[in-house]
């Protein structure tokens, strides 16, 4: 019997290429495509009978994300709340799907969706996180802040992705510093490429007091390792449980996205430091292990100031989108081709 499988995306999204390109090389039926809109739309939903079903990125698509958060320009903050109540509905409307059975555990999915509850699962199974609180309010904000004695922390929106929103924010003698992709365009407070820094507290206080209905996740600051004066994180994915492939992520501001002017950097630095490299990936495999149900994660690992201690700072359900970049092990797959490896030869 020929494996068929399917993808739940938008059409002609990169990541949908990617993955139907990863599929036609192995001699395979070109992928069926559900489409986001349909399944936020309620429309009814189908697959082939037995298709092994990919569940891939609502994003960049306006037309999901109206259908996600309400009309709006796609661009702006905020809206998470509404986002994540239109999303997990919408993953409980595939999961409903008759024949077919998925890659991705929807209900995994919605935890790693909300980083107050991935957090607490990567934490209760000893995997190592920043220590965190839940905020209300900015002055919550700052008298937790003071209370536990930290001047530094991140302050991110509960469901929110691609730094979207987030505020690395730091108090000491009277000042406030707060850098965040959230600019105000036209009145509305879009992500933009390019980070603001925010000084005067009553516009911080604003952009935290707008952000806080949707929830928000305060973490420590965790200091972080830099190479070339630029500090640095790694973005690992994991396939089936195992670490395949890393990218460096180095920037001189406190978010690493390669989209906000984050840099790919050199992976031998950190395989070339003894101990370090054999931790991240330990790490990284103990994060996914916490998701056993998901074909592939995406692990945001942070490695301390010390070069030696290392934190996990998110799981993603969808971070596997690093292209032109091989495997560990030399086969020279990339991520969405190590996933079609794996699901022929070995996962369940």
């Amino acid at each position: 019997m020929t494996v068929r499988f399917a993808v739940v995306g938008t059409p002609g999204d990169r990541r949908v290429t990617l993955f139907r390109d990863a599929v036609v090389a192995r001699g395979l039926p070109e992928p069926y495509v559900v489409p986001w809109r349909d399944v936020l739309a309620g429309h009814e939903l189908g697959a082939p009978a037995g298709a092994l079903v990919r569940i891939d990125s609502p994003g960049e698509d306006a037309g999901a994300d109206e259908l996600l958060r309400g009309p709006g320009d796609p661009a702006r903050v905020g809206g998470g709340a509404a986002w994540y109540r239109s999303f997990t509905a919408g993953l409980g409307r595939i999961a409903a799907i008759p024949g077919v059975r998925l890659l991705g555990d929807v209900d995994e999915i919605a935890v790693m969706f909300d980083k107050r509850r991935c957090h607490a699962v990567l934490a209760a199974a000893g995997v190592p996180v920043p220590e965190a609180f839940e905020a209300v309010s900015y002055e919550q904000l700052r008298a937790e802040m003071a209370r536990r004695g930290w001047a530094r922390v991140f302050v991110k929106p509960a469901h929110g992705s691609s730094a979207s929103g987030v505020i690395a924010f730091q108090a000491h003698a009277g000042r406030i510093r707060a850098v965040t992709s959230a600019v105000p365009i036209d009145g509305v407070l879009c992500n933009s490429l390019r980070p603001r820094t925010v000084t005067e507290e009553a516009q911080a206080r604003r952009l935290v007091d707008f952000l806080a209905p949707d929830g928000l996740h305060v973490e420590r600051w965790f200091p972080k390792a830099a190479t070339g004066g630029r500090a640095f994180d790694l973005r690992v994915v994991t396939v089936a449980g195992r670490p395949t492939h890393a990218v460096v992520r180095t920037s001189r501001a406190p978010m690493t996205n390669l989209h906000l002017g984050g840099a790919r950097g050199d992976l031998d630095v950190v395989r070339g430091r003894a101990g370090l490299w054999e931790r991240v990936l330990e790490v990284s495999a103990r994060a996914a292990a916490c998701f056993p149900r998901s074909l592939s994660t995406g692990v945001d690992v942070m490695v301390g100031s010390d070069w030696r201690s290392v934190a996990v700072a998110e799981v993603n359900a969808f971070g596997d989108l690093l292209p032109g970049l091989g495997d560990f092990s030399g086969h020279g797959r990339d991520t969405y081709a190590e996933q079609v490896e794996a699901v022929l030869t070995a996962w369940t």
